[in-house]
């Protein structure tokens, strides 16, 4: 979806995508940490009709570059996909609630401990996000921070919550026979 997105709005070659991603922060929600995973997927996008080589070209002893263009198809694809991705909860897995099922492999003390390390580090990341929103909203329009909003109640929820389980632990509210 958002390398689809960025040749949607202008062509451009793999390296671009993944700077211009970068640069836009859509790191915090897009993983092109490898930039392998960019040329991957450009190769599903080019298999599926989606999107299309415009131009290949060498700049002096720079590697080739491909400049790659959206199709029609590769448009209406898009636009189908936001339109699901808004409207249809879908079923993801993280890691998190799934530690949370199977927490009962470690006594008590050890998962207090292990979620009093997590709400520190999700103090940091909600200052984080303050601090980046606010710097953001100095020069970019709310469109384009709504997901970082979004990432700010998520964190500021799973924060709440975390910090009460945590402190349900400690007071014995919840409490389990370690065995493992």
């Amino acid at each position: 979806m958002a390398l689809l997105t960025l040749v949607c709005e202008e062509p451009m070659h793999a390296y671009r995508m993944q700077q211009m991603i970068k640069e836009r922060h859509k790191d915090d929600v897009v993983n092109v940490a490898q930039r392998n995973s960019v040329y991957q997927t450009i190769d599903r996008l080019l298999r599926a009709g989606l999107i299309a080589v415009r131009e290949t070209s060498r700049e002096e002893n720079r590697p080739e570059r491909t400049v790659y263009e959206s199709t029609e198809a590769g448009r209406e694809t898009l636009r189908e996909w936001m339109r699901t991705m808004l409207s249809v909860p879908a079923r993801e897995f993280p890691e998190f609630p799934a530690a949370l099922a199977f927490m009962l492999v470690l006594p008590p003390d050890e998962v207090e401990a292990a979620l009093r390390a997590r709400v520190a580090a999700l103090e940091g990341r909600l200052s984080a996000l303050d601090a980046e929103m606010r710097e953001a909203a100095a020069f970019l329009e709310r469109v384009f921070m709504v997901e970082s909003e979004y990432q700010r109640c998520v964190v500021a929820a799973e924060l709440d919550y975390v910090r009460g389980l945590a402190d349900d632990l400690r007071a014995g509210r919840l409490d389990w026979d370690f065995r493992l």
